[in-house]
């Protein structure tokens, strides 16, 4: 879909008030005639619900908060909900069954607000335990049993539990662990283009330096794309999930029409409520403390956001923005190769930490590439 910012007519401007208006974020039209607008009112409630969904507060309706628009018009008991092999359902009402499942035990999966295959066993699960009919559909029946049970699980989200207590049985070392490198953009799409540097070619370059240093310590690998092509963010999610990936870095710049606009930035799947990825929140930590401390950037700390990419990939997620390439410092940093393998490397010790768990540990910004390798053949031996 087109972009739908300030000034914009016609239908889909109508859909997004009307939706506005139903969230409460909008109050209703008082009947004057002609199309509806996007005005400054509504602006500010697209910026009040991007900011309630951890996206990018710009004011403007792009893919990601139009999508993010339609899924909130749902609340649980509007429809049947069931398991759509060739248009998955999405919506509210799923996340909500989702994390009703998760509390009370089923293994739902990340709550994602999509209805797949593993929501679909968890909800079966359920139906099988009470007596239910087992068909996979959460119709009128299933939903009132769901309100009445008490949840055998109170806070401390058990889907992201279940995160922290793989990375502690996977042990200290690197070697065996699956990682999906995604350099953004790529292909046609050049991402962020300043003076003849591209997003696309510098992230592809750091992607290669990162992989090669995690396969030098046994680690498998897997890069997200080629040089010559750009996959959907849900297409990237999707083929971590399919890899069975332990973690995923997403490597990016970022851009400002702002000259002044410079640092290094990570992102991690949160609701900016409470709901979070505790290992991607972890790792995005020490990624940020690593970069920070060896390239002297400026700190922009981490982030929950419910991006796509972090939220549609099972295994935890951190999105890596390498400084602004519309910055002249970080722009010439980025452009040395000597800086591409202080990140690297910077990023490779976070994921590391992550493993040890605060065990033979080191102070930030002192563990080098060689210290890696030293530790993961005494380990071997």
């Amino acid at each position: 879909m087109q972009l739908l910012r300030r000034g914009d007519t016609g239908p889909a401007v109508a859909e997004i008030r009307a939706t506005l208006v139903a969230l409460g974020l909008l109050p209703p039209a008082n009947g004057q005639p002609g199309a509806p607008v996007f005005d400054a009112a509504t602006e500010h409630a697209v910026r009040a619900f991007q900011q309630q969904r951890g996206m990018i507060t710009d004011g403007v309706v792009g893919p990601a908060t139009y999508e993010a628009l339609r899924a909130a018009r749902w609340r649980l008991g509007d429809r049947n909900l069931t398991f759509l092999v060739s248009r998955p359902m999405r919506g509210d009402d799923v996340f909500a069954l989702q994390e009703r499942l998760l509390e009370l035990g089923y293994d739902a999966g990340r709550p994602d607000g999509v209805f797949g295959k593993q929501t679909e066993l968890a909800l079966r699960s359920f139906q099988r335990d009470y007596g239910l009919v087992v068909d996979g559909m959460c119709g009128p029946g299933t939903l009132r049993a769901l309100r009445q049970l008490q949840p055998k699980v109170r806070g401390g989200r058990p889907v992201f539990l279940r995160e922290q207590e793989r990375v502690r049985m996977a042990g200290p070392r690197l070697r065996g662990k699956r990682i999906v490198i995604d350099p953004g953009h790529g292909g046609p799409d050049r991402g962020v283009l300043v003076h003849g540097a591209a997003e696309a070619d510098l992230m592809w370059d750091l992607a290669r330096r990162l992989e090669g240093r995690m396969v030098a310590t046994g680690m498998e690998a897997l890069l997200s794309r080629g040089p010559a092509v750009c996959p959907a963010e849900a297409e990237r999610a999707q083929f971590a999930n399919n890899a069975g990936a332990d973690l995923f870095l997403s490597l990016h710049v970022d851009a400002n029409a702002s000259p002044l606009a410079q640092g290094v930035a990570t992102f991690h799947f949160g609701t900016g409520n409470g709901t979070t990825s505790t290992v991607g929140e972890a790792l995005a930590g020490f990624i940020q403390r690593e970069l920070v401390a060896r390239t002297g950037m400026l700190d922009c700390h981490p982030h929950p956001k419910t991006w796509e990419l972090l939220r549609l990939t099972r295994c935890p997620a951190v999105r890596i923005e390498v400084g602004y390439l519309t910055n002249a410092d970080d722009r010439r940093r980025l452009l040395d190769p000597t800086f591409r393998d202080v990140v690297a490397e910077g990023i490779l010790v976070a994921v590391k930490r992550l493993y040890l768990l605060g065990k033979d540990d080191q102070p930030t910004g002192t563990f080098t590439f060689e210290d890696l390798l030293r530790h993961e053949l005494a380990k071997a031996e």
